[in-house]
């Protein structure tokens, strides 16, 4: 529990959502929306994230959606993480997900939750920025969809009153060939060194990254790099690094020379998995 008092609220629509959100707002209340909960309950316990009105948002039909709608996937916000180690129709989202704290966790952490959050991996966002998926968001100024990689850079930028209600994918992208790693400093369980994903279409491979900065990304200058037939492996890892952004993290998972170590390793070994053409 939390050691301070906040008011609860369950809206069942969007609608009402939003209506509590600007409410409290003008109460001068510091209102939070609130998907499986995790991190507001663990952040808070540090006194990291105050609230005095939480709005659940797990009420709300859309948030809860999962299946498809003509060619596209959609995924409710706060469907739990679990959900896709169940239902593995998204390979890619299924394997990088699966990797996010341990299964317990797993039950509470949502989609949205891990996506908006504040702790930087972030890793379920990977497969979306992959596969070119869109956003809903809802929030005072309407419904709006959006290409997510035109709304997503280092976080989600949600405006004042904005929440994520779900993502679409298109069947397309579900059964291109893909890798997910991630690499830990020692244990099985915990915060990773770093997370690659890697989805290959039309020929090309894409690569996604949490852990290597402070927010994940995908780089377009980097796959370019990645995909160029005429080098090595190792020479087109290498040359990749110069496009990563700064900076490289360096903490108690990984000094910031052995993540790139670990990454060039990795980024070889997908390479090599996903068909990356080895020079003769």
């Amino acid at each position: 529990m939390l050691s301070y008092n906040f008011e609860y609220y369950k809206p069942k629509s969007i609608k009402e959502a939003i209506e509590q959100y600007q409410t409290s707002k003008s109460q001068d209340k510091k209102p939070l929306y609130y998907g499986g909960g995790t991190e507001i309950l663990t952040l808070g316990r540090l006194n990291y994230i105050y609230t005095d009105a939480i709005i659940d948002l797990k009420g709300i039909p859309e948030c809860k959606e999962f299946g498809f709608q003509n060619n596209e996937l959609v995924i409710g916000s706060t469907l739990s993480l679990s959900v896709f180690e169940e239902n593995k129709v998204f390979p890619l989202l299924t394997n990088t997900s699966k990797e996010v704290a341990d299964y317990s966790s797993r039950n509470s952490i949502t989609i949205g939750g891990n996506i908006c959050g504040q702790i930087f991996y972030r890793e379920a966002v990977l497969p979306f920025l992959l596969s070119d998926s869109t956003v809903i968001i809802a929030g005072p100024s309407g419904i709006k969809k959006f290409l997510i990689n035109e709304i997503f850079n280092k976080e989600l930028r949600l405006d004042e009153g904005e929440f994520l209600v779900q993502i679409g994918t298109e069947k397309e992208y579900l059964k291109a060939p893909y890798l997910s790693v991630k690499k830990r400093k020692q244990w099985d369980t915990g915060y990773p060194l770093l997370t690659v994903a890697a989805l290959k279409k039309d020929g090309i491979i894409r690569f996604a990254f949490s852990g290597v900065c402070p927010y994940p990304f995908r780089s377009i200058p980097m796959e370019k790099i990645l995909n160029d037939k005429k080098l090595s492996y190792k020479d087109r890892v290498l040359a990749s690094f110069e496009y990563l952004p700064t900076p490289i993290l360096n903490d108690i998972e990984g000094s910031d020379g052995y993540r790139l170590f670990v990454l060039e390793n990795t980024l070889s070994n997908i390479l090599s998995y996903l068909g990356g053409e080895e020079l003769e």
